[in-house]
């Protein structure tokens, strides 16, 4: 079975969707894995670098979630005929839009509205994939209850700088809470430091997240310009001659040594 990886913190600009992008496409591209994307957050950052167009007329995760909380279910062809595939990354992806904001209040009286998209991403859709990467939104609703639900291990990317313990809290207790009641093989493969820089600011938030957490990867993400052209072309990291592109790589070779371990960094 696929590896499910939930990309989240409840704060916003921490490089959650760079990281799934990134992330994905070093493991597709470097690595030789079949990687699906799944974008789930109403901001859809991740399916815009993706170069998505809503102009196909194929489903996107609005409707997909909107099925399934109404009818409890979705076929697994259904779901396979709503991925998209990148060819400039070898990535393949399930977009968002903005609508997506509107469906937390559908899934809100759903019967077992946790595991609406578990049953998305159900046995017969991920075993196409080696790895699933979830960008999620940042907030601690239903849509990353559900994320979680659903994954089998979560990154929480985290900006060193000024604050960047903020809210790490109360995702850890959303964390555990899942854990004890609705997922309990979910595991927390990681902490990754992002936006590292040489300043006092960076240094001292990187050693208090190193105080923190004894599952802090190995790999930073420096903070670099690079990053936006790789936004702008829409063209992975991996794939320039630059750190942040090497970095990525290192970090999806961290990735695939846990995943073959069967643990996380804990």
């Amino acid at each position: 079975m696929s590896k499910v990886i939930a990309i989240c913190n409840q704060k916003g600009g921490v490089g959650k969707t760079t990281t799934t992008f990134n992330l994905g496409a070093a493991l597709a591209l470097k690595f030789d894995k079949k990687v699906l994307l799944v974008d789930l957050d109403p901001q859809a950052n991740l399916s815009e670098y993706l170069g998505f167009v809503d102009a196909d007329n194929k489903p996107t995760m609005t409707q997909l979630i909107t099925e399934v909380a109404s009818k409890a279910m979705v076929s697994a062809e259904i779901v396979k005929s709503c991925i998209r595939y990148n060819e400039l990354n070898n990535l393949y992806y399930l977009p968002a839009d903005i609508n997506l904001a509107n469906a937390e209040t559908v899934m809100s009286t759903a019967l077992a509205r946790e595991t609406i998209l578990k049953r998305i991403l159900s046995d017969s859709v991920m075993e196409d994939f080696d790895y699933v990467l979830i960008d999620c939104l940042p907030s601690l609703g239903i849509l990353l209850i559900n994320a979680l639900t659903a994954a089998s291990g979560m990154i929480i990317p985290v900006q060193t700088q000024k604050f960047a313990m903020d809210g790490l809290q109360a995702l850890n207790s959303l964390y555990y809470q899942i854990r004890a009641t609705i997922n309990p093989t979910l595991t927390l493969i990681g902490v990754l430091p992002t936006m590292v820089d040489n300043t006092i600011v960076s240094k001292t938030a990187l050693r208090k997240l190193s105080d923190e957490y004894n599952n802090l990867f190995r790999t930073v993400i420096h903070k670099s310009v690079e990053a936006a052209k790789s936004t702008e072309s829409g063209n992975a990291l991996c794939k320039m001659k630059n750190r942040l592109g090497d970095e990525y790589t290192e970090l999806s070779e961290e990735i695939i040594c846990l995943s073959k371990q069967g643990t996380s960094k804990s």
